[in-house]
């Protein structure tokens, strides 16, 4: 399990070993990772931050545990390497940009609790369904078993922009509410988008033959195409239409940061302002550089 590299005398661990015990539940081999990482936290470190910004969300999660365990937490730091990595994923993303502010939460028990609404889904979703069911369960789901809403009386709270802190308080801003939508929707294999409209952030479905739109904010509120106009005032045409059409998970997470500035902008809160503010130049400047690439 050792290849020839040495640090103080010690064997390097193999990464790829690690990883293939990251998930044992045998708390032994919990343990013997953890100081096997504490004796490389350098190499350590990195590694479990690739795997947390992975495509493997199981991975991640466990990654994202023994980060918390181990005291590994630099949460501004993090998510800028997040930014610069290039390697965006919706959940992770979010959870990062959580602990920039709430640097000791568990992300781990957060994406179990999303695990837990799409497993309610499931037990209510009929086969063969239709785009349309699916999304109708996983409202019943949300908005009325589990009482997810919009934060109406106190939208400009930095709370209902951390992602952690919505599924607490199962209240949000349109954004943060579509984000648990697309989430839960993933889980059972169903690919919603993010769609970033000008006045409401909304997910798109485009599984049907016409697309349809889902307004979280609403309660999960069924949107045809040709209602975009008289409800958000977007035209389905071609100078407009773009706005209609999904947004990447950088331009997701880019509009939360310049929500989250807002509200402590709002609050008088500077340092955390101009934070948030620095978070959305860097997207800013990453996404610049690989254009121009």
């Amino acid at each position: 399990m050792a290849n020839l590299k040495k640090k103080k005398g010690i064997a390097e661990p193999s990464w790829t070993a690690i990883r293939s015990l990251l998930d044992d539940d045998s708390e032994v081999v919990r343990g013997g990772l953890i100081k096997l990482l504490q004796d490389f936290p350098d190499e350590g470190r990195e590694f479990l931050l690739k795997l947390c910004q992975g495509e493997d969300s199981y991975l991640a999660k466990h990654a994202q545990n023994i980060i918390q365990k181990l005291g590994w937490i630099d949460g501004a730091g993090d998510f800028l390497r997040f930014i610069r990595s290039l390697r965006y994923e919706l959940e992770t993303g979010w959870f990062l940009l959580d602990r920039t502010v709430y640097p000791g939460f568990e992300p781990a028990s957060y994406s179990f609790f999303l695990d837990k609404l799409a497993d309610r889904c499931r037990e209510l979703l009929l086969q063969p369904s239709s785009p349309r069911m699916s999304c109708e369960v996983i409202n019943r789901v949300l908005f009325h078993e589990y009482g997810f809403r919009g934060a109406r009386e106190n939208f400009e709270n930095p709370e209902n922009s951390f992602f952690h802190r919505v599924l607490d308080r199962r209240e949000g801003l349109p954004i943060t509410l579509c984000a648990v939508y697309i989430l839960v929707a993933r889980r059972v294999g169903f690919e919603l988008d993010p769609i970033g409209t000008p006045g409401r952030f909304m997910v798109g479905c485009f599984a049907e033959r016409h697309p349809f739109y889902i307004d979280c904010w609403a309660g999960g509120r069924f949107i045809e195409l040709d209602q975009m106009e008289e409800n958000l005032g977007v035209l389905p045409d071609e100078e407009s239409g773009a706005a209609l059409l999904p947004v990447t998970v950088a331009e997701t997470l880019t509009r939360a940061c310049r929500n989250l500035s807002r509200h402590y902008a709002s609050s008088n809160d500077l340092t955390k302002m101009k934070l948030f503010e620095s978070f959305v130049r860097e997207f800013e400047r990453v996404h610049q550089e690989a254009s121009n690439a």
